[in-house]
């Protein structure tokens, strides 16, 4: 139904519309040419035919008008044409063809570009690193929840400063800004702990998810590239010390043998027993390297055979001894009967506890007591959602001077020592500990340090049990 807007609009419309011929009418009429009374009926007759044409349009105008304005403001329409059943005649049909045809193409390339918009966010927050867009003003315009994870949620355009405030990071950002292709820049984060990151900055030359971002900056965290970097170098620098050290002491006494000593039989005994013991050394060195080698190939691969702790510990205190007698120390072990078996390598378990046994009977008091003691309980697992696990635990314990605290964390480092020389004088080569740690690396295990200086240590390794078979149960079937 048309409404009084409509029907003023149209009564208007038609007036002016007839108005020239109700003048013409008019003026006929007052020069006498034609009688008021046709001059009256051809006017209205004008008038009317007019209106009439002039309100289908109007009306078909105000029905089209109306149903742009219902489908701007339902943004969840379905259907245009539940706005308009039924297509209107004439130029307002077809401007009304128009509208829908334009309608649907813009609809179309609004679902072409929010579907773009939704895939670029989707790759933006599956990236693994932490990702920042930045405007021409260097403002952080939107970070993936990687990057609110390490540097703080963003709320609102703010400048990168507020973020990131290592001055390479800003120089880099300024350079790319200002038109240069891409920087890439290596710098420290110090808080909640120490980090080694590197920035990769380039600039957007498509459009972006944020259509105000002119660049990217991307974070890698290399600490482990770099820790791994290190101690490969500070490897490399210890063993060529470890090796040169015996190497020079057997060439100057060859070089003393084929010289003043030549003739001398008693200082050739004496530099012979002492080449003898640095060649040795030198044997230690290389066997421990290559067994640390081969355990680290090995060491994401996790073995699979069945340990029977019990006689693998008795074995080895029968075979370490001989050497404890010889600084009047004594083995005692503490196992109980039903000890289980422990998933594992029998040989490298065999090396883990003998190190730790050597250990002991180097570094503990001459007289005393060295104690091998295992258990079963659980051990939390820290970081996972498994809550406390089941463990098989042997404990160490010597009665030696202890460990002061701020060593105990780098013990199982490559070549650490506490007493350098009182390390190298008990024939050790500093790695025993870094292969126990590699091999319960590979184990999936764990191992415990506890030092008291005066006192002792204890050297607690937890290993995982064998899953055991759970018997079927008997049949109730048959006789």
């Amino acid at each position: 139904m048309i409404g009084d807007n409509a029907l003023y609009r149209a009564a208007t419309l038609g007036l002016s519309a007839a108005a020239p011929g109700l003048i013409i009418f008019a003026m006929l009429a007052a020069s006498g040419l034609l009688a008021i009374g046709p001059a009256l009926i051809a006017g209205a007759a004008a008038f009317v035919a007019t209106g009439l044409i002039v309100g289908r349009s109007v009306t078909a105008l105000t029905r089209v008008r109306d149903a742009v304005g219902s489908l701007a403001a339902d943004k969840a329409a379905t259907s245009i044409s539940q706005y308009i059943p039924r297509q209107p005649a004439g130029p307002a049909g077809e401007l009304w063809l128009a509208i829908v045809r334009l309608t649907r193409l813009w609809s179309e390339r609004i679902h072409t570009a929010e579907a773009r918009l939704a895939t670029a966010e989707a790759v933006i927050a599956s990236v693994p690193d932490p990702l920042i867009l930045l405007d021409a003003r260097r403002r952080v315009v939107h970070a993936n929840a990687q990057a609110e994870s390490l540097l703080g949620v963003v709320e609102g355009p703010h400048d990168l400063a507020a973020t990131l405030r290592n001055p390479a990071v800003l120089a880099a950002a300024d350079a790319v800004l200002a038109g240069e292709t891409a920087r890439v820049v290596e710098f420290a984060l110090t808080a909640p702990i120490e980090r080694q990151l590197q920035a990769h900055l380039a600039r957007i030359d498509r459009s972006s998810p944020d259509p105000d971002a002119v660049a990217v900056l991307t974070l890698h965290d290399i600490t482990q590239l770099k820790r791994a970097e290190q101690m490969r170098g500070d490897f490399i620098a210890n063993a060529s010390h470890e090796l040169r050290t015996p190497l020079t002491t057997l060439t100057g006494f060859i070089e003393t043998l084929r010289g003043p000593a030549r003739e001398d039989a008693e200082a050739r005994e004496r530099f012979l027993a002492i080449m003898h013991e640095q060649a040795a050394r030198m044997i230690r060195l290389v066997e421990d390297l290559l067994s640390l080698s081969r355990i680290e190939l090995n060491e994401h691969v996790i073995p699979q055979g069945r340990v029977a702790l019990g006689p693998l510990l008795r074995h080895l205190a029968d075979t370490l001894e001989l050497r404890a007698g010889e600084r009047a120390m004594h083995i005692r072990l503490d196992l109980p009967s039903n000890l289980p078996e422990v998933l594992g390598d029998r040989d490298e378990l065999a090396q883990v506890f003998q190190n730790l046994v050597d250990n002991g009977i180097k570094y503990g008091r001459a007289g005393s007591e060295i104690t091998v003691a295992a258990a079963t309980g659980v051990r939390p697992s820290y970081g996972s959602d498994a809550g406390d696990s089941p463990f098989v635990s042997v404990a160490v314990r010597d009665c030696g001077e202890g460990i002061a605290r701020e060593h105990l964390p780098r013990l199982t480092e490559r070549f650490y020592r506490v007493d350098t020389a009182r390390s190298r004088e008990m024939g050790g080569t500093g790695l025993g500990l870094a292969i126990v740690k590699h091999i319960l690396n590979r184990h999936r295990g764990f191992l415990d340090i506890e030092s008291t200086p005066g006192t002792g240590s204890v050297f607690t390794v937890f290993l995982r049990p064998h899953p055991v078979a759970t018997p079927a149960p008997c049949s109730t079937n048959g006789s």
